[in-house]
């Protein structure tokens, strides 16, 4: 019987089976091996104190500080008690706040002068940051104070692990120890040859100086190698697809002359962009090869990326094939259907009386259509009647039939399984051609670490007649009056004529409270035990579209027509209201971010979003894109309870600044961890990103993805390379094998 290799030895056999559950369900920790790659996130240095100003709020965080003061206090009329201890870095406070039976352990441990390290959810009470019952570890006096914290370990350098609030850092570091001998049966998956070049220390010697570093210099060069490790091996898996779709056919479509592409161009009543003919022309030239095209457009939004595809999508109807445009939501998929329809008129009538003699039939499909709807397009796809079908995830269920696919868009890949889009490739005869369209600007490096199997193309102009977007940061808590102020803009921009949306980040309903009167006297009892614990500062709930439709109708927006989009609306009613507000009927919409992507209301010049602070750089971006589409200019307005100094409050003042989503990207990226956004893109597979920066280590990928491109074009199998094989089979388990195999 083989015994299992030391590095995929299940954690519980090592740690125990409470660690390992913990580990399993909260860090996505396993193996061995997967902890032994749990990197630091940081080192306290041996007597410092962590700059407690600097706290990301919302987070759970580790920090080393020491007691200021400690005091009791009691609340409820005398029945309560709370322990509130301040901790100081020399120069910034952090009030820690215990309830009840649980503050007895802490009174006796955190005297003043005590240093330790603590761990907990960082929150805003009366304007001051708190953690609310932290867990911590005292360390001992100056001399021997990073010993008892993580057990043997005495080093000038004390490792921070990313930590949960189940499972603290120094009991990570603890597990660590325990597991840092199997390094030594580490496979190491670059080419000797590539090593030696680069000067990269050997994984072992990695693995055990990123652990336990005696200097930053053995910080620095674990470091530089096991970002080597990552950029490789991902950019390996990537350049392996790339060759292998090169392998595949395809049936290579070229738009004939005096056909639909040339009557449709003949017609529009403006001229293309530089930008717009040079992307074109990149994707006629890839669907006219005989190899599926995978290409990835990306642009700012509102810089005609649905333009583009259309003119692809008439260039294959051309060519004899169908070509399918799948959108992430109903209204995304409508909005697309109606606009593209009206963009191409007569041409859009084909088989109908009065449609031009080159017309085609464009055929909208989603879950929501009636049975006779639904039955009648299927036909059309079926026996290729409709050229173009545009629709939701209903397009790749398995009674939906293509005569002749020959290309697939992805309006917002990020949205989309991967699963999803491969099953509407095997609708074709033959491998579709592929074009992937995202409205979120991405970085070069994140382009060839998330879409490293997609060409890329770059739309980065906007069309002539866009107008100027105005952001501005709204502080509702320390200003009022600046959001009565913001009101006043909503209503002068009605009275010109114009229209306006307010963005909030729920829906706001009764849906999610308990009906019975068990679950009732449940949820009273859950509410009063956190009304003993108001004081830790939980935020108040995200401002809701209901609650905030009804107030702006009742007060500040009185007598405008204001009307509310969210997603749990019936697909008909959404309709509905989308179309009252693009014929202008209405003037305010209060809407979730259903309407981030794609709706395209020139007449909306006016944006409030509500709770910003509360949505993603990148989001706020995209929502932002939805004003400013006509000849007037666009306003947005960014409201926030959040305080000046906060991060928040800084990603905000980053939005308001500058329009350039490819700068925001950066910013957004740099705020947020790799793992995040690779998850997102990859269909929520967990990341293997755990050391490289996508931004900072620009030069490591590219390099990386040089070197994977030469090896497998030696050696597609990596038959030579055995230990590369075997890293790349643990490195991409069976979901990201599954991923890059989709493309």
């Amino acid at each position: 019987m083989d015994l299992v290799p030391a590095l995929e030895e299940p954690l519980k056999k090592v740690v125990g089976p409470a660690t390992a559950k913990v580990m399993a369900e909260h860090l996505d920790l396993h193996t061995v091996g997967d902890l032994l790659h749990h990197y630091p996130r940081r080192y306290a240095e041996r007597g410092e104190l962590t700059r407690l100003a600097e706290l990301p709020l919302d987070e759970h965080v580790t920090v080393v500080a020491q007691v200021a003061s400690a005091r009791i206090l009691t609340f409820n009329g005398g029945r309560g008690q709370r322990l509130e201890v301040t901790i100081t870095d020399g120069s910034g406070q952090v009030q820690l706040v215990f309830f009840g039976r649980g503050i007895h352990k802490p009174h006796k441990d955190l005297l003043p002068g005590t240093r330790a390290m603590f761990a907990g959810k960082v929150s805003v009470f009366n304007r001051k940051m708190q953690l609310a019952h932290p867990a911590y570890e005292l360390l001992k006096a100056e001399g021997d104070e990073v010993g008892e914290a993580i057990g043997s370990w005495a080093g000038a350098l004390l490792p921070i692990y990313p930590a949960t609030a189940k499972l603290e850092s120094w009991k990570i570091a603890k597990s660590v120890d325990m597991v840092l001998p199997s390094a030594q049966e580490a496979v190491d998956p670059l080419p000797p040859a590539l090593r030696d070049g680069r000067g990269l220390v050997p994984l072992t010697e990695a693995l055990l100086k990123i652990h336990r570093p005696h200097s930053k210099a053995d910080v620095a060069a674990a470091r530089d190698r096991l970002k080597w490790d990552e950029a490789f091996v991902l950019q390996v898996a990537l350049a392996r697809r790339r060759y292998a779709d090169a392998q595949l056919p395809a049936v290579a479509r070229r738009p004939k002359e005096g056909g639909l592409l040339d009557a449709f161009d003949a017609k529009l009543p403006f001229t293309l962009t530089e930008g717009q003919e040079k992307v074109s022309k990149e994707i006629f030239d890839d669907l006219a090869t005989e190899h599926p095209m995978h290409r990835l457009l990306q642009g700012e939004v509102g810089s005609g990326k649905t333009m583009v595809a259309l003119r692809a999508m008439l260039a294959v109807v051309d060519a004899g094939g169908q070509a399918a445009m799948l959108a992430p939501t109903e209204v995304l998929a409508q909005q697309h259907h109606r606009s593209i329809v009206e963009m191409m008129g007569e041409l859009a009538e084909g088989g109908m009386l009065g449609g031009a003699e080159q017309a085609t039939k464009v055929t909208l499909l989603t879950g929501s259509m009636g049975a006779a709807g639904r039955r009648q397009a299927l036909l059309d796809l079926v026996t290729g009647e409709a050229g173009i079908v545009i629709g939701t995830h209903a397009l790749i269920e398995d009674k939906v039939q293509f005569h002749d696919l020959g290309l697939v868009v992805v309006d917002e890949q990020h949205r989309f399984g991967v699963e999803q889009r491969d099953a509407l490739r095997g609708k074709g005869k033959q491998p579709p051609h592929l074009l992937v369209m995202t409205a979120t600007p991405i970085p070069r490096t994140v382009a060839m670490t998330v879409f490293g199997d997609l060409e890329t193309s770059v739309l980065d102009q906007l069309p002539a007649g866009r107008s100027p977007i105005a952001s501005h940061v709204v502080p509702a808590q320390d200003k009022p009056h600046f959001l009565a102020r913001a009101w006043e803009r909503v209503r002068e921009e009605v009275e010109k004529g114009h229209q306006a949306y307010v963005v909030c980040p729920c829906i706001g309903d009764d849906a999610d409270e308990p009906a019975d009167p068990k679950a009732k006297k449940k949820a009273a009892k859950k509410a009063e035990k956190k009304a003993e614990e108001e004081a830790t500062a939980e935020k108040r709930p995200p401002l809701a579209v209901l609650d905030v439709a009804e107030q702006l109708a009742r007060g500040p927006l009185q007598g405008l027509k204001v009307e509310v989009l969210h997603g749990r609306m019936q697909p008909d009613d959404k309709d509905a209201v989308m179309r009252r507000f693009a014929a202008g009927e209405t003037q305010v919409l209060v809407a979730t971010t259903v309407i981030e992507v794609g709706v395209n209301v020139p007449n909306a010049t006016a944006m409030v979003i509500m709770d910003a602070d509360r949505f993603g750089v990148s989001q706020l971006h995209q929502l932002r894109g939805r004003v400013g589409r006509g000849s007037a200019a666009g306003l947005c307005l960014l409201v926030t309870d959040m305080p000046e100094a906060s991060p928040a409050r800084a990603r905000l003042g980053a939005v308001a600044s500058t329009t350039d989503g490819f700068e925001l990207s950066r910013i957004d990226l740099e705020q947020r961890r790799e793992g995040d956004v690779l998850g997102q893109a990859q269909s929520g597979v967990r990341s293997s990103l755990r050391m490289l920066a996508v931004i900072e280590d620009e030069e490591v990928i590219a390099a990386a993805r040089d070197e994977a491109v030469t090896v497998v074009a030696a050696d597609p199998d990596l038959e030579r390379l055995p230990e590369l094989r075997t890293a790349l089979d643990a490195l991409l388990d069976a979901e990201r094998e599954q991923y890059l195999d989709k493309g």
